[in-house]
């Protein structure tokens, strides 16, 4: 159950990570856009679609969670990768519109997730997630896609707690695609066990999700040869 007190301080902080990705969108120009982000293949634009896109399709889990009929995110990559090329394809002032309208209508509908759920434990990839941490994932796309604009905007701008989030959901994804065994260790004194836990790694909340999301292991420390990830 997701009390409304938690839900209430997810949404703050969701709302807080929102207004600076918004702030960083609004500041770039139309050739700024279309430059390259750390996101292989993908411009600027595409980053920003994907957000505007998730935002949408987070609501399918909240039905899912209320309702307990099951939804999933994207009826298949291939209709995911067709929304997001069609939002990137926009001129700028009509993606910001859809960036900012996708965002409300994912915190309104999130309010639905206060008190008991027909359905407490959805499904995510394959994987069972807790409906309370929709907001979560949703938090951890936000600040994630904003490191990936590459902008004047740093990691460390983030929440602590949001890093949290984006950590605890790269790692989710990171079981869930038999990812090397790791014990990941911050400097906050988090730490998650994948696999048998055999590599120890260890470095601050924004040095470990720049290298978990991104391959950056600029600021890691590692006590053995450090392994390639699978994408995010």
């Amino acid at each position: 159950m997701t009390t409304p007190a938690r839900l209430h301080s997810d949404l703050s902080r969701l709302g807080r990570e929102t207004d600076m990705f918004l702030a960083t969108v609004a500041s770039l120009s139309d050739h700024e856009m279309a430059g390259p982000s750390l996101c292989d293949g993908w411009s600027r634009a595409d980053v920003i679609a994907h957000v505007a896109a998730n935002g949408r399709a987070l609501v399918h889990l909240v039905e899912w969670a209320a309702t307990g009929k099951e939804r999933r995110l994207y009826v298949s990559p291939e209709a995911r990768a067709e929304a997001i090329a069609a939002l990137a394809a926009l001129p700028r002032e009509e993606l910001r519109a859809e960036l900012r309208s996708s965002a409300g209508h994912f915190a309104e509908q999130a309010q639905r997730l206060a008190g008991a759920l027909a359905a407490p434990e959805i499904g995510l990839n394959g994987s069972p997630l807790a409906a309370t941490s929709i907001v979560a994932l949703r938090i951890s796309e936000v600040v994630v896609h904003h490191h990936d604009l590459d902008t004047a905007w740093t990691i460390e701008e983030a929440d602590p707690d949001s890093l949290l989030d984006a950590l605890e959901a790269a790692v989710r994804s990171l079981c869930a695609k038999d990812a090397p065994g790791m014990t990941l260790v911050t400097e906050e004194r988090d730490q998650w066990i994948i696999g048998d836990g055999s590599l120890r790694v260890e470095s601050d909340r924004e040095g470990l999700l720049q290298w978990l999301a991104r391959g950056d292991a600029t600021h890691i420390e590692a006590e053995g040869p450090v392994p390639a990830l699978p994408r995010w």
